[in-house]
C-alpha cells in the first residue's frame, strides 16, 4: 500500500475545533427523560421513601445518622433531581405554631444553664440510668456544667460529670469494662480448658433428693417480731452488732469432711459456699477463683485463703454497675470494694440480731469448730448439715457421690402444724437509690410497702448471682424457709450505722422458679468440672504417679467464659505459710467490727 501524503490526511480532519464523538442536545431516551450524573456517582438505591420521614425525625442515634448521610451514596445525588415536586418539600418542611407562653431559659444540655422539668414523671430524679417512675420530686433541675443529671432521653450527661446514662443512645459505643482478676495467672500454671458460659447454660441434669449424713452446731428460734408490714416505721428497728463466735473453715481444713473422706463416704467434697458459686457461674460478672485438689481418688472443691468467694457483692448483674474508683468514681464509699465490704459486714450481722437467743434447739452433735477454752464469745446461732447427692447418670460406669457442708441460722415453729422449719437468713442492703450504680431501685423506705413486688424484682435484675447462690444454698442445706431482710442506711453517706427496714419469707424452690433457676443446670456444671478433672487425672490415678495434684479454675474478669489451669501442687500453701509466720490468722472470725 502506497503510503499516504501528509496533504490527504490533513484534508480529512473535521473542519470543527472539537473532537471526540458528536455532541447531541437529546434529554430523551425512547421518549424517558434522564437525570444527568458523573462519574464520581455510586450506584445505591433507585428510590428513597423514607427522605421525606428524616426530615421530621431530627437527630437521634446511629438510624438518623445513617438516614442523613446515606444519600451521599445514591445513584446522581451529586446533581440536582430532575423529578423533584415542590409540594412535597412544603408538606415536609410544615409545621404547628405553637402559641403557648414560654419562659426564658438556658441551654439545657451540655455546658451551663439549667432546665426545669415538671410533671407527674420526673424521669430524670433518680440514679443516672434510672426511669425514676410516677410520684417523683415537683421540680428536677438537670443539666449544667458539674456533672447535674439530665433528662430520661438525653443520655449525654453534664460535661465532667455522670448525669443520666453514659456514653449515649443505647450506649451502642459503651466500651468495655476492664475489671481485675481475682487471682494473679503465674508462670507455671498450665491451661487445660476453656469452657464459655453459652456452652454451659445448655447443660442439664437431674438428681435424686440428698441423704442426710449427721448435723452438729444448734439454733436459735427466730423472731417472729420482724415479720411484720416490711417497710412500715412499725417494721423499722436500729441493727444491732452483737459480738459472736463466727467460723468459716473451708473444705479441706473441715475436720469432719476429712473423717468422711478417709472412710470413703464419697468421692468429691465441697461446701455449699463454694459449690453454689459453681452452680451459679452463668450469672456471675465478677471474677472469681475455685481451687480444686485431688488427693488419691478424692476430689476437693476448695477455696484459697482471702478468696472474693467469702464477699457478698452489690449490683453486680444492673445494667450500669458501681463503678471503680479507677473508672472515675469520685464517691468512694459507693466503689464496688467498700460496698462488697460493708455487705458482707452486714450479713454477718443480720442473722443474729434475727433470733431470740432465749430459746435453742440442739442438734445431735455439739458444734464442730467451737472451743470453749480458747473462745471468749459465745457461738453464733449456726448449723451444719452434711448431706451427701447423687450425681451419677446412666452413662457412668461407677458411681459418683458428692458430700457437701451445708449450713442453717435459725429454725421458726409452725403455726399450724406445730413442727420446727429450718431457716436461711440473708439481707439485701440499700446504699444510695440516686448514686451511680444504683441499677434503677426505688426508695425502699417509701416503696417497699406499697411495692413490694417492684422492689423484689429490681433487685433480682441487679442482684442475680448474688440471690441466685443464697436460694442455692439454701436448697443443698434442705431449708424450708429462707428469709430476706432489706437493711438501708441511716443516711446515705453513712456506711457504720444501718436500719432493717423488713423482712420477707420464701420457700427456697419457689423463689428459685420466680428467678428462673435451674437447678439441674448447677449440677450438671458441677458433673461437667469434676469429669474434667478426673479424665486430667486418670492416667497418675492408675499408675499412681502423683498422690496429689493441684487446680485453680477462675472465672475471666472481663469475658464470660471459665478458665482451668493445673498449678504446683504447693500453690497458695507458699502465702499461707508466709501469713502464719508474719503474725498468724485467727481460725474464728468475729463478726462484729464497730457498732452500728
Amino acid at each position: 500500500m502506497a503510503p499516504a501524503a501528509l496533504r490527504d490526511l490533513l484534508s480529512a480532519l473535521p473542519s470543527d475545533p472539537s473532537w471526540g464523538p458528536p455532541t447531541s442536545d437529546e434529554k430523551t431516551l425512547n421518549g424517558v427523560p434522564y437525570a444527568p450524573f458523573s462519574k464520581g456517582d455510586k450506584l445505591g438505591r433507585m428510590a428513597d421513601w423514607t427522605s421525606e420521614g428524616k426530615e421530621r425525625e431530627g437527630r437521634g442515634g446511629r438510624q438518623n445518622y445513617n438516614r442523613n448521610y446515606r444519600d451521599q451514596q445514591i445513584y446522581g445525588a451529586g446533581t440536582s433531581s430532575l423529578f423533584s415536586v415542590q409540594a412535597a418539600e412544603d408538606e415536609a418542611t410544615f409545621s404547628v405554631v405553637d402559641n403557648t407562653r414560654t419562659t426564658t431559659r438556658g441551654r439545657g444540655f451540655g455546658r451551663g444553664g439549667n432546665q426545669i422539668f415538671r410533671g407527674r414523671g420526673a424521669r430524670g430524679a433518680g440514679a443516672p440510668g434510672q426511669r425514676g417512675g410516677r410520684g417523683g420530686q415537683p421540680f428536677q433541675r438537670v443539666g449544667g456544667r458539674g456533672g447535674q443529671q439530665q433528662p430520661y432521653g438525653n443520655d449525654r450527661g453534664g460535661r465532667g460529670g455522670r448525669g443520666g446514662r453514659r456514653f449515649g443512645w443505647k450506649d451502642y459505643d459503651k466500651p468495655q469494662r476492664n475489671r481485675d482478676a481475682s487471682v494473679t495467672v503465674r508462670a507455671d500454671w498450665s491451661m487445660l480448658e476453656e469452657i464459655d458460659f453459652v456452652r454451659l447454660s445448655k447443660l442439664n441434669l437431674d438428681i435424686s433428693e440428698a441423704t442426710d449424713l449427721d448435723s452438729y452446731g444448734f439454733l436459735h428460734y427466730y423472731d417472729r417480731a420482724l415479720d411484720k408490714q416490711p417497710g412500715s416505721k412499725t417494721a423499722e428497728r436500729k441493727l444491732q452488732v452483737l459480738e459472736r463466735a463466727a467460723y468459716n473453715i473451708t473444705t479441706s481444713s473441715d475436720p469432719i469432711i476429712q473423717d468422711l473422706a478417709e472412710k470413703d463416704e464419697a468421692t468429691v467434697f465441697a461446701t455449699d459456699n463454694i459449690l453454689s458459686m459453681l452452680m451459679c457461674a452463668p450469672r456471675s460478672v465478677y471474677s472469681w477463683d475455685i481451687v480444686l485438689e485431688r488427693r488419691g481418688k478424692h476430689v476437693f472443691i476448695d477455696k484459697r485463703e482471702g478468696s472474693s468467694l467469702d464477699m457478698v457483692s452489690v449490683n453486680e448483674n444492673a445494667a450500669d454497675a458501681p463503678l471503680e474508683l479507677s473508672e472515675g468514681n469520685k464517691d468512694s464509699i459507693n466503689a464496688p470494694g467498700p460496698l462488697m465490704l460493708e455487705a458482707t459486714h452486714i450479713n454477718n450481722v443480720f442473722p443474729l440480731t434475727c433470733v431470740s437467743e432465749t430459746s435453742t434447739k440442739s442438734m445431735p452433735n455439739p458444734h464442730p469448730f467451737y472451743s470453749a477454752e480458747s473462745e471468749t464469745d459465745p457461738p453464733a446461732s449456726k448449723a451444719y448439715r452434711y448431706r451427701k447427692f447423687d450425681l451419677s447418670t446412666e452413662s457412668s460406669s461407677s458411681p459418683l457421690n458428692m458430700i457437701v457442708r451445708t449450713e442453717l441460722d435459725a429454725v421458726v415453729r409452725n403455726a399450724l402444724s406445730g413442727d420446727d422449719n429450718l431457716l436461711t437468713i440473708h439481707a439485701l442492703n440499700e446504699f444510695d437509690n440516686k448514686a451511680q450504680g444504683a441499677g434503677g431501685a426505688l426508695d425502699w423506705r417509701t416503696k417497699l410497702a406499697s411495692q413490694r413486688g417492684a422492689v423484689v424484682a429490681t433487685e433480682m435484675k441487679n442482684n442475680s448471682c448474688k440471690l441466685a447462690r443464697w436460694t442455692t444454698q439454701a436448697v443443698l442445706a434442705g431449708a424450708d424457709l429462707m428469709k430476706l431482710g432489706f437493711v438501708a442506711r441511716a443516711t446515705p453517706r453513712d456506711t457504720n450505722h444501718h436500719v432493717v427496714l423488713g423482712v420477707l419469707g420464701y420457700k427456697p424452690r419457689e423463689f428459685a422458679s420466680q428467678m428462673n433457676l435451674n437447678l439441674g443446670n448447677g449440677w450438671a456444671i458441677v458433673r461437667t468440672v469434676v469429669d474434667m478433672i478426673m479424665k486430667f487425672c486418670a492416667e497418675e490415678i492408675e499408675e499412681g504417679k502423683r498422690e496429689r495434684q493441684k487446680f485453680v479454675l477462675t472465672k475471666d474478669p472481663n469475658k464470660a467464659l471459665l478458665r482451668l489451669y493445673e498449678v504446683p501442687v504447693r500453690t497458695f500453701e507458699e502465702d499461707d505459710a508466709d501469713e502464719e509466720g508474719d503474725g498468724g490468722a485467727a481460725a474464728g472470725d468475729g463478726t462484729g467490727e464497730g457498732e452500728e
